[in-house]
């Protein structure tokens, strides 16, 4: 679309006679355009004379698309000295202003096409002026190390843009803010200096070339003062040295000029590689709540500085960096986007409508105060553009004169003066209502602090030692906060227990200000916080460990049910995904583990799921891990020793995992089985042997899981059920797993299998493995012998023992008629009748069949076990010293009771102690009498 077959284009003249005198420059052209340049004309005497110096051009680029303007823009600037440059890019930015200003005040383009078209103009300019100032020096033998080849990568000098031509944003008459810097190890170590003091005079003569205003204008007003420390660095760096800044000083100011940051002009490819470098400066890994408080600092020095607080008048108002101007908009966009970008890499949009679209879409503002924001946002930039097309001056500020008013109302197609005030006033309030609100909520008066106990003020009046409190801002911000905590601590039904949990908590915690934030931000999570102290204590210290968990609490999911293990591993992909680091993936695969698991956790302290669905729930999250790290370990290990072509592992989850029993704490048994295809060597830089390729691949498997990183671990884990046990190697071949189950496992080796499970790993080699377990079940067997040996592992059980765990009535695990107990005859009885299930509960079921229970008991034993189980599952959620009778709290008291429908704890320790007896003497019969018989006459097993 050419811009003269846009036929509504008719801003209000407010002064004809001047915008008859642009239209005389084109006598020829269609109506349409005469009444536009009327209008144009008629509110700006810059682009009058805009107008009236390029009329000739105008006339013969009217009927062309934009695209083919702007690429005839371009393709004009052929300069090769510093002088022609300078004035043929002084000649194309008055063209570009020209026909962009037609354009947008036509009606024909939208606020994104006008900003895009004037930033890569922008973008333009400076690589010309950069690459015509680099083949300058080149040509002159002044860059050691580089030739005319090295010109496709500019010698690894990068320019990046921030700021709003980062975001190709630019406006009108903005200036650019460029940062300039060089790859030092493009460079041999000898030349760094020649090749600095050269860049730095490349630097500024490119600076001087856009910036320096002549006879023909100036191209752009370029600022350097961006880049790290100005008032004592040069203008071009090194990348290390501002790496080594942004590491040890960078500011949260300069972490939001870097969302926008791009590499414009140079070497491209090095530019981004930089900027990835920094992310982790930008984007930290946990919510960032501490940023608001930065931002607002910010904002408060900037309008002091300016002399821009009081109320809202709009003469002389400055749209930009004024109450509900711009500037508001764009901090609380940004900052938004530092909150949690570290955690959503959508987040991280450059141009600021857009991240508020996806702030929006992630919950992070609401629809309603984004689509405001962003009506606003267009309302103002295009008011800004207005304001200065009037003389081409660098000004935000709102005139003063009720005759400039109106000529601006005009401009902006608005008749009524009055209402063009009502407008802009009203739009302006209510931005600064909608940021302010976010950056500086009003707070009612700081509430006096509860009566509490003497001993209560006592404990309290150590917290200003802790670590967490070290720092006088973590003070402030817990001072806020205190109220608020005691407020809630005092309504729980043990204040003085929960006091104590919480003491625990906070002297945990290695550091306060972001976590404190977070509550100040969100104090829901103190609510949420204090039942746990209430009612979980070792999830309370798990908390202290592991404070950024509370980071997906916030997320709108968190109380929505877990997902199942195609859910959850196709979730943690995705975060993988992101990463290329093996670290960083590794780092953030326990990220976001253990806030699926403290989900899994709050979901049963707040009786949203049963003790089964929790043991359930575990274990799928468990599997999922192992489903995704297991392919990420072996394709870290495949670049270093590659594959055996055609050759699988799997992973073998035993005991708790394989029977989907898992608790808040378990270790997972893992059992590493592969099948080498034929395959004697791999194919990679390293080759290895096959036994030797898969036992160093299922070590960095328990690494990957087990060893401790910055985020922690994922799991503790034990291979002590492999074949041969801690004598056998890590991994075993499938054809030597089925000899030795075949020919050497023990009757105990055998049980285990009952409750194996292919968890992770190649599907046909899974399938195999799964079809063997059966077979070996199914196997004909002597039940006497079976029983007996089930008897003494029984007994060597026993004797192993603690006396004072045996001897604790909530020790629900160990000791006869416990749950091993009752999970060995379960065994002892899948093993006996072929049964390839997992679960203990129908593989009881197959006890009633072989006559050693009668219906009755197989109920009773099996209540008693489930019962057990529950017992369990909580005290591994909420601490075991949370059960000791003399420290048991009413909130674990409750939750107890609940879980396994007792009235009181008198009446729960009965139970348990009968159901105890109960099972060891089933147990005790079943193996005495079995031992004696002969094979099942029902099953000839």
């Amino acid at each position: 679309m050419s811009l003269i077959s846009k036929t509504t284009l008719a801003p209000i003249s407010f002064e004809p006679a001047l915008g008859r005198e642009a239209a005389a420059c084109l006598p020829d052209a269609p109506a349409n355009v005469q009444k536009l340049l009327n209008g144009v004309g008629g509110c700006s005497p810059y682009l009058r004379g805009l107008i009236q110096r390029e009329h000739a051009w105008l006339a013969q680029v009217l009927p062309l698309s934009p695209d083919q303007v702007l690429g005839e823009i371009h393709g004009a600037v052929t300069a090769e000295s510093f002088d022609a440059l300078a004035r043929e890019l002084r000649q194309a930015k008055r063209r570009v202003a020209l026909y962009v200003a037609l354009a947008d005040t036509g009606g024909m383009w939208g606020l994104c096409e006008v900003t895009s078209a004037l930033t890569k103009f922008a973008d333009f300019a400076v690589s010309t002026a950069l690459n015509m100032l680099l083949r300058a020096e080149l040509a002159r033998g002044l860059l050691p190390g580089c030739t005319e080849a090295d010109m496709g990568t500019s010698c690894g000098l990068v320019v990046l843009a921030m700021g709003k031509m980062g975001a190709f944003e630019l406006n009108y008459s903005s200036d650019i803010d460029l940062i300039v810097l060089f790859d030092e190890t493009r460079h041999a170590p000898e030349d760094f200096d020649t090749i600095r003091q050269r860049f730095i005079r490349i630097t500024r003569r490119m600076a001087k070339l856009l910036s320096d205003v002549t006879g023909d204008g100036y191209v752009f007003r370029t600022d350097l003062r961006l880049r790290p420390d100005p008032s004592v660095t040069p203008v071009c760096l090194s990348m290390a040295a501002a790496e080594r800044y942004y590491e040890s000083l960078g500011r949260t100011w300069e972490r939001a000029a870097y969302i926008k940051a791009r590499a414009c002009a140079g070497d491209i490819r090095a530019g981004e590689a930089f900027l990835q470098t920094l992310r982790p400066f930008v984007w930290r890994k946990h919510l960032d709540y501490a940023a608001i408080q930065d931002a607002h600092d910010m904002r408060l020095r900037i309008r002091e500085h300016k002399g821009l607080g009081g109320a809202i008048v709009l003469p002389g108002h400055n749209i930009k960096l004024g109450r509900g101007g711009i500037r508001e908009i764009e901090f609380f966009t940004q900052t938004r986007q530092i909150i949690a970008g570290g955690r959503d890499v959508e987040l991280r949009a450059r141009a600021t409508c857009e991240a508020l679209t996806v702030l929006a879409r992630k919950n992070w503002v609401s629809e309603e105060a984004a689509s405001a924001l962003i009506a606003a946002y267009e309302a103002h930039r295009q008011l800004e553009h207005r304001i200065q097309m009037l003389a081409d001056a660098q000004t935000h500020d709102i005139p003063t004169q009720a005759q400039q008013i109106a000529r601006l109302a005009a401009f902006c197609g608005v008749e009524a003066v009055s209402e063009f005030r009502e407008d802009i006033i009203a739009r302006l309030e209510m931005v600064h209502d909608l940021t302010e609100s976010f950056f500086a909520p009003e707070v009612a008066q700081t509430p006096e602090l509860p009566e509490i106990s003497a001993a209560m003020r006592e404990l309290m009046d150590k917290w200003h030692g802790l670590p967490a409190l070290r720092s006088s801002r973590a003070r402030s911000i817990f001072k806020r906060l205190e109220p608020l905590i005691l407020q809630h601590l005092l309504a729980t039904a043990d204040p003085s227990e929960t006091l104590n949990q919480f003491d625990g908590f906070l002297a945990g915690l290695p550091a306060g200000v972001q976590l404190f934030s977070l509550f100040e931000a969100n104090p829901q999570l103190i609510d949420l916080l204090i039942e746990i102290c209430g009612s979980a204590p070792g999830l309370a210290r798990y908390l202290s460990r592991n404070s950024q968990v509370f980071d997906g609490v916030i997320s709108g999911i968190f109380f929505q049910p877990v997902g199942d293990i195609p859910a959850l591993s196709a979730d943690l992909t995705k975060v993988l995904a992101r990463l290329d680091d093996y670290e960083d993936k590794l780092n953030a695969a326990r990220r976001w583990m253990k806030e699926q698991h403290f989900r899994i956790g709050v979901h049963h302290l707040k009786s949203m799921i049963s003790s089964e669905q929790a043991a359930a729930s575990y274990s799928d999250l468990a599997e999922a891990v192992l489903g995704v790290i297991f392919p990420a370990v072996t394709e870290a290990f495949v670049r270093r020793h590659g594959r055996l072509p055609g050759s699988e592992a799997v992973v073998l989850g035993m005991g708790s995992l394989g029977a989907r029993s898992l608790t808040a704490s378990s270790d997972l048994d893992l059992i590493v089985i592969y099948d080498p295809a034929g395959v004697e060597f791999s194919d990679g830089k390293k080759p290895l042997a096959a036994s030797t390729y898969f036992a160093r691949l299922t070590q960095a498997l328990v690494t990957a899981l087990s060893s401790p990183m910055s985020e922690g671990q994922l799991y503790e884990v034990d291979m002590r059920l492999r074949p041969s046990g801690r004598k056998g190697p890590v991994a075993t071949a499938f054809s030597g797993f089925v000899s030795y189950q075949q020919t050497e496992a023990w009757t105990w080796e055998h049980l285990a299998l009952t409750r194996a499970r292919v968890v992770a790993g190649g599907q046909a080699l899974g399938q195999k493995v799964e079809d063997f377990r059966c077979v070996i079940l199914g196997q004909t067997r002597d039940p006497a012998r079976t029983l007996n040996d089930v008897s003494d592992m029984r007994a060597r059980l026993a004797s192993a023992s603690d006396a004072a765990r045996l001897g604790d009535i909530w020790e629900a695990k160990q000791g006869p008629g416990r749950m091993l107990d009752i999970e060995m005859l379960a065994q002892a009885a899948a093993l006996l009748t072929g049964c390839c299930d997992q679960d203990v509960l129908a593989q009881l079921a197959r006890a009633q069949r072989l006559g050693w229970l009668n219906a009755d008991e197989q109920t009773s034993l099996a209540g008693n076990y489930t019962r057990l189980r529950r017992v369990q599952q909580l005290r591994r959620l909420v601490g075991a010293k949370a059960f000791a009778a003399e420290a048991m709290g009413r909130g674990v008291r409750d939750l107890l009771l609940a879980e396994t429908d007792e009235n009181s704890i008198k009446a729960l320790e009965t139970r348990l102690e009968t159901g105890r007896e109960t099972s060891a003497a089933l147990i005790d019969r079943t193996l005495e009498s079995g031992q004696e018989s002969g094979p099942d006459e029902e099953t000839g097993r």
